[in-house]
């Protein structure tokens, strides 16, 4: 054999050796490789922290968020663990903010896992940024226009009404000023979309509710009912710490509003062309500006006096970019998700460590949840009208007004707003205000996701129609397919 047919053929050997070298010992897999995986992660964070700062020890601010981090993540991953049958998961996000009030009320942990106010604030803001930038993104035009009738009612009604309820009941039971239990009434009348979609795509995926569109009545609406309930909010936000005569404060917050918009709207139109398509990367320079702009706008809106136009100008800048990219949005949505699996830990984590247990009031508490019970009783009550002239039957209404009860994203990432505004005043009356609409917030989060996501399960199958497709080649019809949109969007 010549020198060259040994050369040729050793590539050959090697291969086939490699081969049986692998069939020998194959590669680690399953939950054990996904285990050890998660935990060198863990360990490489910290080490990178460490040697970067040299900072990273117990009791210290980079400490503290790292811990809390971590813990957050295991949290939801122990909550998604907890499955029975009929019952859709629930969120993970329990998890996430039940870690954080541990964290917080462990007698020698509290001192371990301390993170400063002004990380804390800072942290949270982003998170609004991302959350507000997703929100933008999901509004589905299409869903919108062919439901646009039942949708409005559906978002705007129970929206409002019940905002309006816990604001007279938060000002005369708990003896907040007007203008700050219409932040809590803001507050408390967004709808989650982390509890509520996963719940209606299992729901549609076994065919309930799709004949009539239900499950895209739902999560078409509850974006918009977050826009309603964030803009309001974002609104009384601003009038509630500006100075001077309430006249002023008025025209300042009818300013934020329409300056807000127009920003948005400007940023929205630029960043429809900018990147151009012949650009390389576009989908990341895309991705890149969008989630810029819109912490740009959250942070530099409280810098320039105008914080309630920062969230405003997000959802506008980001709906319109949508609209521009039309399909092209898709991928984008996608980086952005990226960012709030990270930043979803953290900010549920960080509410929960606001709560000092020792500390709460139980008149707060006790006064809180009598709001909070009134105003989804009226909730309840008025989704069911706003949807008697929807074409749908008894029990399909009923359903509708038990689906659009559950509470947990907004709550988490507004609720704090107004306190960390409150604590950079330096003024201990407004802080106690801030607080008492924080622990309701963490109220409304404990007590209704949970009962919303077994209210959707267990009524779902109970009080929708089944539909069956008779052809098991047809891959969707077209609810399916807004559905199926939809999931990719949120």
């Amino acid at each position: 054999m010549s020198v060259s047919s040994m050369s040729d053929s050793s590539p050959c050997c090697s291969c086939s050796c490699f081969k049986q070298m692998k069939q020998r010992c194959p590669r680690p897999h399953g939950f054990l490789a996904h285990a050890v995986t998660k935990v060198v992660m863990g360990a490489l964070l910290f080490g990178l922290v460490w040697s970067i700062t040299e900072q990273c020890y117990p009791g210290g601010n980079l400490f503290g968020i790292i811990i809390l981090f971590l813990s957050a993540v295991c949290g939801g991953k122990l909550v998604e663990l907890i499955q029975l049958p009929t019952i859709p998961p629930f969120p993970p996000l329990l998890g996430m903010l039940l870690t954080g009030l541990i964290l917080r009320n462990v007698p020698y942990v509290t001192d371990a896992v301390h993170i400063e106010q002004a990380w804390s604030a800072a942290l949270k803001s982003i998170a609004l940024a991302i959350i507000l930038t997703r929100a933008g993104l999901g509004l589905d035009p299409t869903a919108l226009s062919r439901l646009k009738a039942v949708c409005l009612r559906v978002a705007v009604g129970p929206c409002t009404l019940e905002a309006s309820t816990v604001a007279v009941m938060s000002h005369f039971l708990m003896g907040l000023p007007w203008i700050w239990a219409f932040i809590l009434g803001f507050i408390l009348s967004a709808v989650s979309p982390a509890v509520v979609v996963p719940s209606m795509l299992l729901l549609q995926k076994d065919g309930y509710g799709v004949e009539k569109g239900i499950p895209t009545l739902l999560m078409a609406a509850g974006s918009f009912d977050d826009i309603l309930a964030i803009t309001g909010f974002s609104t009384c936000l601003g009038v509630a710490f500006a100075t001077g005569s309430t006249w002023m404060n008025i025209l300042k917050g009818v300013l934020e509003v329409v300056g807000g918009s127009v920003a948005g709207l400007l940023l929205g139109l630029f960043i429809c062309f900018f990147p151009s398509l012949d650009q390389e990367d576009v989908v990341l320079r895309r991705s890149a500006m969008l989630l810029g702009l819109a912490v740009f706008a959250v942070f530099g809106s409280r810098v320039s006096g105008f914080p309630g136009a920062g969230g405003l100008c997000t959802l506008v800048m980001t709906f319109l970019a949508s609209l521009g990219w039309g399909t092209e949005k898709a991928p984008v949505a996608a980086v952005v998700g990226r960012f709030w699996d990270v930043f979803q830990p953290l900010l549920f984590g960080l509410i929960g460590a606001e709560i000092t247990i020792s500390t709460l009031n139980p008149n707060t508490v006790g006064l809180g949840m009598v709001c909070l019970v009134v105003g989804l009783v009226i909730r309840l009550l008025v989704t069911f009208l706003m949807v008697f002239f929807g074409g749908f039957n008894m029990k399909e209404k009923l359903f509708i007004s038990v689906a659009w009860l559950p509470k947990a994203t907004v709550q988490a990432a507004v609720g704090s707003k107004a306190l960390d505004m409150a604590r950079l005043s330096g003024d201990e009356v407004l802080v106690k205000y801030g607080l008492d609409v924080l622990t309701v917030a963490v109220l409304a989060i404990l007590t209704t996701a949970p009962i919303g996501a077994l209210g959707i399960g267990l009524a779902g199958p109970k009080l929708l129609r089944k539909h069956i497709q008779s052809d098991p080649e047809v891959v969707m019809d077209t609810p399916q397919k807004e559905n199926a949109t939809f999931e990719s969007k949120l």
